[in-house]
């Protein structure tokens, strides 16, 4: 296994899983968006979880990137730069022979005593506090409201900021107590924290100035505006395709989903409440689609950056071989939300979906078949 597949199997099952889970940091996030879009345009028809749901449907890119993904192990799919990768580890070769080792990957400091537990134990503390966080924020202001606790409100009136902060410092306490139990020295115990805190600073600067790009944006009541734009001047038809592509080309420029979301999905929801309130959800599925194709490609998201790391995969070699393969799944997702919205209904997305999806499978197996990196006894 090349280290450009592993980086593409850790990236294409992340984002894709998180923006589709409503029991996560980023269901959670996402959910509190929903809830003011809807609030501020008086829909009570739809709570914000049930909008969740639908929008999970919706979200053509990463339905179509997860069923990419596991056809391309399952067949051993490799086309594009992927290729080239894929012999070189045929052949013994883990790195790039002209790249040389990922930067990054040498002169670590490590312990000769580490076990997998040491990375386990923290990202089950994490996981475990935050979403216990997320719960106790929500019942807390349930309890505020004067309503009795339910698991789904509680969701909806989270305070994901709060989760996330208390949920990653306990996440970090585990952490250095993994580390600290191999009584490494507190030089090299300093040095290896020091490692950690610069790899993620990166993603730290992202979404710094991505929050204040949103903070910005809102200010300037761009959502309003674009939508007197578009009001009268492109047709409902158009818009769950053309917001797939700018919120694309917006994560793909900032590198953060997380920023595109805040930005854009108030936007769609503007859009549709001047255009054609039915087509919401629908214009924010293609927002989520596109944030998560766009990170996907940006060499400056911090999943594409982590992913790569945590593969030991140089970065730009994990950009090149993962972008035919999102490509593809936004071509086809963008022709699923034409379909949808020449038709008006969400099922004829859905089956030019499933079927462009099949029919991409079935002809890369087969061409994979044909010239298999590995021969087949």
């Amino acid at each position: 296994l090349s280290r450009a597949r592993l980086a593409y199997l850790i990236d294409s099952t992340a984002a894709p899983v998180c923006v589709l889970t409503p029991i996560s940091s980023w269901g959670a996030y996402i959910i509190s968006l929903i809830a003011g879009i809807l609030a501020t345009h008086h829909i009570t028809d739809v709570s914000p979880f049930g909008a969740f749901l639908e929008l999970s449907a919706l979200n053509y890119y990463a339905i179509a990137a997860l069923v990419l993904v596991i056809a391309s192990a399952w067949f051993d799919i490799n086309f594009g730069a992927m290729r080239r990768h894929a012999i070189a580890a045929r052949d013994g070769e883990l790195f790039d022979a002209k790249r040389g080792n990922p930067p990054g990957n040498t002169h670590v400091e490590e312990s000769e005593r580490g076990r997998p537990m040491d990375l386990l134990i923290p990202i089950i503390v994490l996981v475990i506090a935050t979403f216990f966080m997320i719960v106790q924020t929500g019942a807390s202001a349930l309890a505020a409201e004067g309503e009795a606790f339910g698991l789904i409100r509680a969701f909806e009136l989270t305070d994901v900021a709060k989760s996330l902060i208390i949920g990653g410092a306990i996440g970090l306490l585990a952490a250095v107590v993994m580390l600290l139990r191999h009584r490494m020295g507190a030089g090299r115990s300093l040095s290896a924290i020091a490692q950690g805190a610069s790899s993620m600073l990166p993603a730290v600067y992202i979404l710094v100035f991505a929050w204040l790009l949103t903070g910005i944006i809102g200010s300037l009541g761009t959502g309003q505006y674009l939508a007197t734009l578009v009001e009268g001047v492109v047709s409902p038809t158009w818009l769950p395709m053309l917001l797939f592509v700018l919120s694309g080309l917006m994560a793909f420029a900032t590198g953060t989903s997380w920023g595109t979301f805040g930005i854009m999905l108030p936007i769609a929801g503007d859009m549709a409440a001047a255009t054609e309130l039915a087509m919401m959800l629908p214009m924010m599925g293609a927002v989520l689609a596109g944030s998560v194709f766009g990170d996907h490609c940006s060499p400056i998201s911090d999943t594409t950056i982590l992913s790569s790391t945590g593969a030991s995969c140089h970065h730009i070699d994990h950009v090149m071989t993962q972008l035919p393969y999102a490509l593809l799944g936004a071509a086809i997702s963008l022709i699923a939300y034409l379909v949808m919205g020449l038709t008006d209904s969400t099922l004829f997305g859905w089956l030019s979906l499933a079927g462009l999806l099949v029919i991409s499978i079935a002809w890369l197996a087969r061409r994979e078949m044909a010239n298999p990196v590995v021969a087949r006894t």
